[in-house]
Order: C-alpha cells, then sequence, then structure tokens
C-alpha cells in the first residue's frame, strides 16, 4: 500500500504561496518560527502519516525508544524490547525513524541511537503518554510549560500567549454557564472550574514572577501583562460562580417529605434510558416533549399575526396592464466646486504667452466663497497626480488627470480674507509634459 506522505511530498506548492502576498509570511511571528523549524515540522509529519493505526504503532514505539534509560542500543535490545511485535512491522517502523533522522544506525558500533532532533520531538510529544482527565489536559500542560520555563529562565513570547488564549477560553465557557442559570450546566462546570482555580493556584508564584520580571523582549513582556490580566478574570470568577450555585441551590424544590429534590428528579430522568416507557402503554405512541419560552411564543405569536396573507376570494391571475406614466430620475451630482476646481486648472495649464505656465500659490486655488467652499477645495488638492484617483471615471478623475501637482510646505500664511485666516503655504506646479509621457 503506497504511502500518503509520498503524494504529499510531491506537491510543489511553496508555503509563501497560500498568502495573498508573499511577502506577508515573514510578517507573522508564528508562520516565521515555523519556518526555521521545518525539520522539526517534517519529522512530526512522518510519525503522523498514513493510517491511524500506522500512526499509533510509529507514535508507540519511538516513544518506547526515547523513555529507555541508555544512551546506545543493540538490535538485540530493539528486539527484546518489542518482541510482542511482528518482524516486518518492526522493520517497518525501525525504516521511518531511520528515514526522519530520529534513530541513527552507527555502522561502526553496530547500534542504535537517537538523534537531537529525536530528542526535540519526544519533547513535543511527551503529553500524549500521560494517562491524565480531560480537565488537566485543558491547562495543566500550558502551565507546567510556562511555570517551569520561567522557573529556567527559557519563557518564550508564544508559550506565554497560547496560556492567555487558554485561560480566555475557560473564562468564556464559565460566564456562559453563570449567564444561563442552569444547575445542570453549573454542576457540570464546577469540576473543570475547580481544577481550573486549583491549577492557577498552584502555578500562582511562577506566574506572579514571569509578569513582575523585567523583559528584554517586547513581544514577552506584552503577553505577560496579557497573561496578568486573564488570571485576575478568573480568579474573579470565583464569587460569581458561588453566587450561582447558591441561586440554584435556592431554586430547588423538596417533594414532600421524602426528601427527594427536583434536582435528583431531574437528574434520575436524564440518566434514563427511554423515558416513553414511563408512560406504561398508555399511549400507542412516544411522547417527544418540546420545551418553548414565553418570549419565543410571543414572538411566533406577533409574527403570525402581521404575516400578510392572501385573500383567498381574490383572484390570483395577473393584475391588468397598466400604461406607464412620466416620471423623473434624480442623479447625485458632484459638488460646483470641483468642477470649478477642474475648470481652473484648466485655464491655467498655458500662460498668455504661449510659454510654460508658471507656478501658482495654493490660495489662488482655495480661497473663494465660505470657508467650508475653500476646505473643500483643500481637500481634493492631494488627489492631483494620484495614480489610483486618474484611473476613476467621471470628475474626480478628471482631477487627478490635471497637470498640476500639489507641493506643500510647512509653513502657514497669514491671509487677508474674510473667511480664511491662515493657509498652508505651497504652490501647485504644472507637470513636465515628458514625465507624463
Amino acid at each position: 500500500m503506497p504511502d500518503p506522505m509520498q503524494y504529499e511530498d510531491q506537491d510543489p506548492t511553496p508555503f509563501e504561496s497560500y498568502f495573498r502576498e508573499p511577502s506577508m509570511a515573514a510578517e507573522s511571528p508564528l508562520a516565521w518560527a515555523l519556518t526555521q523549524r521545518l525539520d522539526l515540522v517534517d519529522a512530526v509529519r512522518g510519525l503522523l502519516s498514513g493510517s491511524q493505526a500506522a500512526a499509533r504503532l510509529r507514535l508507540w514505539c519511538f516513544l518506547e525508544l526515547a523513555s529507555l534509560p541508555q544512551g546506545r542500543l543493540q538490535r538485540d535490545d530493539v528486539n527484546r524490547l518489542f518482541h510482542v511485535l511482528k518482524p516486518e512491522a518492526l522493520d517497518m517502523v525501525l525504516k521511518r525513524l531511520r528515514e526522519l533522522g530520529l534513530l541513527v544506525w552507527d555502522a561502526t558500533a553496530q547500534d542504535y541511537h537517537l538523534s537531537p532532533l529525536a530528542q526535540q520531538v519526544q519533547g513535543l510529544l511527551a503529553p500524549l503518554s500521560r494517562a491524565t482527565g480531560a480537565e488537566d489536559d485543558e491547562m495543566g500542560a500550558l502551565l507546567a510549560q510556562v511555570a517551569g520555563a520561567q522557573a529556567l529562565g527559557l519563557a518564550d513570547a508564544s508559550q506565554v500567549k497560547h496560556l492567555h488564549a487558554q485561560l480566555a477560553r475557560l473564562h468564556d465557557d464559565f460566564a456562559d454557564a453563570i449567564a444561563s442559570g442552569s444547575e445542570a450546566l453549573l454542576r457540570a462546570a464546577q469540576p473543570r472550574f475547580d481544577r481550573a482555580l486549583q491549577l492557577v493556584e498552584r502555578a500562582g508564584e511562577a506566574l506572579t514572577a514571569l509578569i513582575r520580571s523585567e523583559f528584554e523582549d517586547p513581544r514577552l513582556e506584552r503577553e505577560a501583562r496579557a497573561l496578568g490580566q486573564g488570571q485576575a478574570r478568573l480568579l474573579s470568577m470565583a464569587s460569581q460562580f458561588t453566587r450561582a450555585l447558591q441561586q440554584a441551590d435556592r431554586q430547588r424544590v423538596t417533594l414532600g417529605s421524602t426528601g427527594i429534590t427536583s434536582s435528583d428528579v431531574r437528574h434520575w430522568l436524564q440518566q434514563h434510558p427511554a423515558l416513553h416507557e414511563l408512560l406504561c402503554g398508555a399511549l400507542s405512541t412516544g411522547v417527544r416533549p418540546v420545551f418553548v419560552s414565553p418570549h419565543d411564543l410571543v414572538d411566533v405569536a406577533e409574527g403570525e399575526f402581521e404575516r400578510d396573507r392572501p385573500d383567498a376570494t381574490r383572484s390570483t391571475g395577473l393584475p391588468p396592464p397598466v400604461a406607464p406614466v412620466a416620471g423623473t430620475m434624480e442623479t447625485l451630482r458632484m459638488p460646483v466646486e470641483l468642477e470649478a476646481l477642474i475648470g481652473k486648472l484648466a485655464g491655467w495649464d498655458t500662460a498668455p504667452s504661449g510659454e510654460p505656465a508658471p507656478p501658482r500659490p495654493v490660495r489662488e486655488a482655495v480661497l473663494g466663497g465660505r470657508f467650508a467652499q475653500a476646505a473643500y477645495r483643500m481637500q481634493l488638492l492631494p488627489l492631483l497626480g494620484d495614480a489610483q484617483a486618474r484611473t476613476l471615471k467621471g470628475q474626480t478623475g478628471d482631477l487627478a488627470r490635471s497637470r498640476w501637482r500639489t507641493v506643500l510646505t510647512p509653513q502657514v500664511d497669514t491671509l487677508d480674507d474674510p473667511n480664511v485666516a491662515a493657509l498652508s503655504a505651497g504652490h501647485l506646479h504644472p507637470e513636465d509634459p515628458s514625465l507624463s509621457a
């Protein structure tokens, strides 16, 4: 059976071609970091390729080899370690590990040893060998990585960022459970919430030291501050979660003097395999209850009342023909100031003597009329010579295709105008015909 990796390796498409702009691939810190670890990516990809059974076999053999407290292994040691495997299966796994550069065969010493790349891969895949619950897997591994890296002085911004993201996701999950007011959701989320608080509290000293440290990396400092805010948000939710549970307890009803509560009945009904059997044959078909809240009923009723229903007594044929009536069509018109500015610039193109037109002060093109009109003409001047605006149709494109260019200076001219007191200094220069050609 052919290996699926063979077909993937034949794809010549580079990583950068998947981006809208190839240069954007290097702008993302995470994408750049992955590019620097292509050997590690290829090793993990080679281990996990193919069917699930083959991937599990390769992972099991690799993690078993990595867990041995021996630097070098003879082939007899490998055979004894994997004596439960068929010889052809073991040869297939060893061949793949050698091809990936994880297992190195020393022809001189006639033994195997793991490469430095294998040690890096084993660090990535080590959580797979832990038999822990789902509540531990949510955040325990990330907290352990960040706390351990901080203790060793090897804290990384990407690790802190991933932990902050996990804290934010847990906060949103618990906030949804509190907002629902459902006792079932709150009880289901309580073990996860207690476990999350316990993990954060245990790692609190390391996280506090990380947040208060002085960093040379601005990304690490920014992510550490964000992590502190996420940690504070999760810890502050403890009182809210407790109040929500107390509110659910107050809503619990005790059924008579039996000591059975409504929560017990709800839990028993949820665990029942077939609710329709409780009817004991009273109905020929099972009852499937549909629960609708009152506001949903009101919305549906209002929609039914407001719906336009056809008149059953009226004919459903086409309406009779109607002669068209005269009408008018209104179209948007550009401001007259824009048309006037285009005309003024066209009149400046050539001097009266036939020589090239001299530069014109900006105030000659801007001033005239109220302040709002002058401000509008001032905002139009950057369009002169704009390459993108030149492709437009209409008066905006005509203005951009004009042969004048605006050059402004940092100075401000004081004007003797009743509507404009001051204006940025500058001139409008005619474009060189040779450049436009």
